[in-house]
C-alpha cells in the first residue's frame, strides 16, 4: 500500500506564495500521473492540476498562470502557488495513479488557507 506524505500548507495572505509537496512512501515503478485535487467547506473535490509520466501538464483554469505542478525524477510532485487568492482555501490532496492497473492513490489532505 502506497502512502503520499504530503506537506506546505499553511497560512497566507492574499498575494502570497506557497509550495506543497507529496512524496509516495515507496518506490513506485510506473507512475501515469501525478498532481494535486482541492476541496473547499461543502464543495466537491476538484482538479488543481496533474503532471503524467511524460511530463504533459492539466491545469484548472482557475489557476491556470498562478500555479505549477512539477515533478522529480523520484516522484516527488510540488504545486508552486503564487498570488494566491482567497478562493484557494481548501485542503489540497495529493493524488498518484499508477500505470497499469491505474490504481489511484490519495494523501491525507493538507490545509490551504488564504486570509488578510
Amino acid at each position: 500500500q502506497v502512502q503520499l506524505v504530503e506537506s506546505g500548507g499553511g497560512l497566507v495572505q492574499p498575494g502570497g506564495s506557497l509550495r506543497l509537496s507529496c512524496t509516495p512512501s515507496s518506490t513506485i515503478s510506473s507512475v501515469y500521473a501525478m498532481g494535486w485535487y482541492r476541496q473547499a467547506p461543502g464543495e466537491q473535490r476538484e482538479l488543481v492540476a496533474t503532471i503524467r509520466a511524460g511530463g504533459h501538464t492539466n491545469y484548472a483554469d482557475s489557476v491556470k498562470g498562478r500555479f505549477t505542478v512539477s515533478r522529480t525524477n523520484a516522484n516527488t510532485v510540488y504545486l508552486q502557488m503564487n498570488n494566491l487568492s482567497p478562493e484557494d482555501t481548501a485542503v489540497y490532496y495529493c493524488y498518484l495513479k499508477i500505470g497499469g492497473w491505474g490504481t489511484e492513490y490519495w494523501g491525507q489532505g493538507t490545509q490551504v488557507t488564504v486570509r488578510g
